[in-house]
């Protein structure tokens, strides 16, 4: 599985461009297809579920050119699709598969939707009932209620005048229904059955359409009336505006990381209704700056406060409310999220799930989740669960501890490049990593430059020699890949400041032998163990910064390290230093064969396929032949001063 390991984060400032809302995208390119005339579509979200949009849409007929960038032009059909049968395959996208769901059984043919299996446990049923009231033909191909579907000629002349629709489920259901009754040219009236939830998602359905000349008569919530005569016309041009939801990440990292953090592309002309999220942030106790488009969050000089808050208005962004929770005093608590449970995942279940891994006090309930923080956040690897949603929230906790993101490339679905934006306006607590053969001073030259600065250090090679260990008490022999692998990631290992305890026993004489640093160099070539092993050590990657020596440091375990330095010795000097090491301590040792034990480790280490041992092309080279570990010290800090100041 692929995954980005985030390293704990300093602070947050700058400026994030935002790609198009998702929910405008998506909306506009079905309507300019049902329009008449041509429309231009411009600052198009790319991701997965318009892709999706733009398959179906040519799928069906309709003319679709892409102009380069973020631009299309969408040929209108004037609600007659020129393909009659087809057969969809939408992936997740909700915002696709049920408004055109609505669009092709009112449009007439015979049609096909499919999607991946998540999208088959998304309920549809709702909808289906509203548009078989409507006289469309809807069989279900798999449960009764959800997805795949099977779409036939509408029947004639069974149309009802009035139907109805939950709107306890999902929005989603009455924005299919909205959007499709313009194709019958003939009054309908729909009525809400329950409370309508995620109103704003409404709101934008009612405003995109009414740029495409089809006004909506509406009484409350409860009640929306399409008239007779009601036809979609192309406006020519469309801007899609940024997404609302998409900024409650970035406005949450300057809120938590200092800022200020400006979000630009959405602000208070937005259509959107998650843009209210910046006033959740502000009862939270953040300071918040809006503009006719954009916005900026900075963090208060008292922190944040947890906050009891209604969700209903902004569905989506709540979900960065509760991991902003874990930087906030006192609990938070979010009601009205049942649509949480219907979404890309159960994202109740999931959000309570991956919050108690990073040691979150979690209460869940059926349309609600309180978060309770702990003084101290636990590294954890975070499920994503195939939901965009679920990664981008989860950044956030990187402010309290390193972490790990699976399935990062889920963000697709709405923000490809999130993460590569996120570290535009993050910095996070800086690296060094020495490298270099065993016994050229690294380890000793590492601890006094972590102690210099303040920093932690992270003894790399300590933790194969702690896996061999292990591995021989458990008498699992160093070339047995599997069993290593289980043995490392099962490490039960404390560091303090002159001991190195492992399962509660203080080992660190065993794990300096000759034996176990021969074992050490063993284990080390074997790709799981290391698998099992980075993402610990990447750990180890807190405030204020670390320095870290091994011998993948810089080409592997940390690749962005701020400095990078291969410190080296002769083979002939590392044996006498080695030996003088030992016998200071009271151990035998034979000088010659410290030497040939040292020049073959070399070569094993250089030979290895996974991680070898080498200088990379990024890292000073730092001789300590003829140096003192002060002097190697001195030249280690300088290097480092002169990368922070660039």
């Amino acid at each position: 599985m692929e995954f980005i390991d985030l390293p704990q984060l300093l602070s947050a400032s700058g400026t994030v461009r935002l790609p198009g809302s998702k929910s405008i995208s998506n909306r506009v390119l079905l309507l300019a297809a049902l329009a008449a005339g041509t429309t231009e579509v411009r600052d198009l979200l790319a991701s997965d579920d318009t892709e999706r949009m733009l398959e179906a849409l040519q799928a069906l007929g309709v003319g679709v050119t892409h102009l380069g960038g973020e631009n299309w032009r969408i040929d209108g059909c004037g609600g007659a699709f020129r393909t009659e049968a087809a057969e969809l395959f939408l992936g997740n996208a909700g915002t696709a598969f049920r408004p055109l769901t609505a669009a092709l059984a009112l449009a007439g043919g015979d049609y096909v939707l499919k999607g991946v299996p998540r999208m088959h446990e998304r309920p549809i049923g709702d909808l289906v009932d509203g548009l078989r009231q409507l006289g469309a033909q809807i069989d279900y191909l798999g449960e009764p209620g959800y997805p795949p579907l099977r779409i036939r000629h509408r029947l004639p002349d069974a149309a009802a005048e009035r139907i109805s629709v939950r709107g306890d489920v999902s929005s989603q259901f009455l924005t299919g229904l909205l959007m499709a009754l313009p194709l019958l040219a003939r009054t309908v009236v729909v009525e809400v059955a329950g409370e309508l939830i995620s109103k704003p998602y409404i709101e934008i359905t009612l405003a995109t359409m009414a740029r495409f000349g089809v006004i909506v008569e509406r009484e409350g919530w409860q009640r929306f009336t399409i008239r007779a005569g009601s036809r979609y016309v192309s406006p020519g041009t469309v801007y899609v505006e940024g997404d609302a939801s998409s900024a409650s990440y970035f406005l949450a990292l300057g809120a938590i990381g200092g800022g200020p953090v400006r979000v630009e592309g959405v602000g208070s002309e937005s259509i959107q209704g998650d843009v209210k999220f910046a006033e959740a942030l502000r009862q939270m106790g953040a300071i918040i700056d809006t503009g006719p488009n954009w916005m900026s969050a900075r963090a208060p000089a008292g922190g944040l406060r947890g906050l009891e808050l209604d969700c209903n208005h902004i569905p989506d962004a709540a979900m960065t409310l509760a991991t902003t929770a874990l930087f906030a005093q006192g609990a938070t608590k979010l009601t009205n999220i049942a649509s949480w449970r219907v979404k890309e995942t159960d994202r109740i279940a999931a959000m309570a799930t991956e919050l108690r891994k990073l040691g979150a006090v979690v209460e869940e309930g059926a349309d609600y989740i309180r978060v309770t923080p702990v003084e101290r956040v636990q590294p954890a690897a975070i499920a994503t669960y195939d939901d965009h949603r679920m990664a981008m929230c989860f950044s956030l906790a990187a402010f309290a501890t390193p972490l790990r993101i699976n399935d990062p490339n889920c963000v697709a679905k709405t923000f490809p490049d999130y993460f590569a934006r996120f570290a535009t306006v993050t910095q996070a607590a800086p690296v060094i990593a020495i490298d270099g053969p065993s016994a050229s001073g690294k380890g000793t030259v590492a601890a006094r430059v972590a102690a210099a600065l303040g920093f932690a250090y992270l003894d790399s090679g300590a933790l194969y020699r702690l896996t061999a260990l292990a591995a021989q008490r458990a008498q699992v022999a160093w070339d047995d890949e599997a069993g290593v692998a289980q043995v490392a990631a099962a490490l039960d290992v404390v560091f303090s400041e002159d001991e190195v305890l492992l399962a509660g026993v203080p080992v660190g004489d065993a794990i300096r032998t000759e034996e176990i640093s021969s074992g050490a160099s063993q284990v080390a070539a074997l790709p799981a163990v290391r698998a099992a092993l980075l993402f610990r050590q990447r750990a180890f990657n807190t405030r204020p910064g670390l320095v870290g020596d091994g011998r993948d440091m810089g080409s592997v375990v940390f690749p962005q390290a701020r400095l990078k330095v291969f410190l080296t010795a002769s083979a002939q000097v590392r044996a006498e230093r080695r030996y003088k090491q030992l016998i200071e301590k009271g151990f035998s040792a034979n000088l010659p064969t410290l030497l040939a034990e040292l020049q073959a480790r070399d070569a094993r280490d250089q030979a290895r396929p996974v991680a070898p041992l080498r200088q990379e092309a990024d890292a000073f080279l730092l001789d300590t032949d003829k140096l003192s570990i002060e002097q190697a010290v001195a030249q280690v800090l300088a290097w480092f001063a002169a990368a922070s100041r660039q």
